[in-house]
């Protein structure tokens, strides 16, 4: 481990605030402190009385969302309280994405409103050589085309849509109550948890760690298919980071602290299961202040879905609406 200070050279930003910037949708980004969309904001019009900071660098919320750090392959401007770290030797965009989770790694230690200015610099991290092999084998980019599937904007009417049951649209099943299976590097089975992040997964594991893993012996009589679940269906987390919904592709294994959504009277895909998965996360507030979402309240539970004429659920449209976004060839 080194201290942060040891491998990059930390900057402050150029320290502006939005109101006094003209945006430009068109101009470079304005990094904050914030945790979502890269630390982006908006986009405004160079200034020329400030240079703005030098593109391939890490940016670190110092306030705010504290430790949030992302990877600016781009000159940008930042707003108060952000760090710019340049690397002092040689680091790939993967390995500085690498750093970036390095350091969000360290956000418990700045709850409670203590913020980074100061130790910063003093942050343990992996040393270059510790960095996984399989971060170094990464050299080329993920392409991604913003062009959507289809060109026709669908709008959205609200005042249309149609309450239901949760009952109603889903097959809701109950996560596996188990012990989590031992986490190894080249399993392939995702084990999904209550987490925000990262699909739901957090870590992966192998059939034969989880046919072993036993909470008691009334679960060590249990056959496998009771801990691996179906791909093609939503996970929704009712513990913890309570709402969060992804959708899941292939077979997993996950804890109890999740509900696992089957569409009734057809099978998702990706479209119908991106549009479902954001509304479901509108109802995340409900479950505040240690309320869970288990199986048992979930069938009651409402949401508002676009419908026929008939009335029924307006899945072609759902679709097709996903489809008219940007970016939605990628999906």
């Amino acid at each position: 481990m080194k201290k942060l200070n040891e491998i990059f050279d930390i900057k402050y930003g150029t320290d502006l605030e939005l109101i006094n910037c003209e945006e430009d949708e068109n101009g470079i980004p304005f990094i904050s402190r914030t945790s979502n969309n890269n630390g982006m904001v908006s986009r405004i019009k160079i200034k020329d009385e400030i240079v703005p900071m030098p593109g391939y660098a890490i940016t670190v919320a110092l306030g705010g969302s504290v430790l949030s750090s992302f990877f600016q392959e781009k000159p940008f401007y930042t707003s108060f309280h952000i760090a710019c770290l340049y690397p002092l030797i040689e680091l790939t965009e993967s390995e500085m994405i690498y750093y970036c989770t390095a350091i969000e790694k360290n956000k418990y230690k700045y709850n409670y409103g203590r913020q980074a200015n100061s130790t910063l610099k003093d942050i343990l991290v992996p040393s270059p050589n510790e960095i996984p092999k399989k971060i170094k084998k990464i050299t080329s980019k993920i392409p991604f085309n913003k062009q959507p599937l289809l060109k026709k904007k669908s709008k959205l009417n609200l005042s249309k849509w149609k309450p239901f049951h949760y009952h109603e649209i889903f097959e809701i099943k109950n996560g596996y109550y188990n012990k989590k299976p031992e986490i190894t590097e080249n399993a392939e089975i995702p084990f999904i948890g209550a987490t925000e992040y990262h699909n739901g997964i957090t870590g992966y594991c192998t059939i034969e760690n989880i046919e072993n893993t036993h909470k008691d012996e009334r679960s060590s009589e249990h056959n496998i298919n009771k801990k691996i679940f179906k791909g093609n269906c939503v996970t929704v987390s009712n513990n913890g980071s309570v709402g969060y919904a992804f959708y899941q592709t292939k077979e997993f294994t996950c804890s109890h602290d999740i509900n696992v959504l089957y569409l009734k009277n057809r099978d998702w895909n990706e479209y119908i299961a991106m549009f479902i998965c954001s509304l479901i996360e509108l109802e995340k507030f409900r479950w505040a202040y240690g309320r869970k979402w288990r199986p048992t309240r979930m069938p009651t539970s409402i949401i508002k879905l676009p419908v026929t004429k008939d009335n029924a659920p307006d899945w072609q449209f759902m679709e097709n609406y996903v489809k008219s976004l940007p970016y939605s060839s990628n999906l």
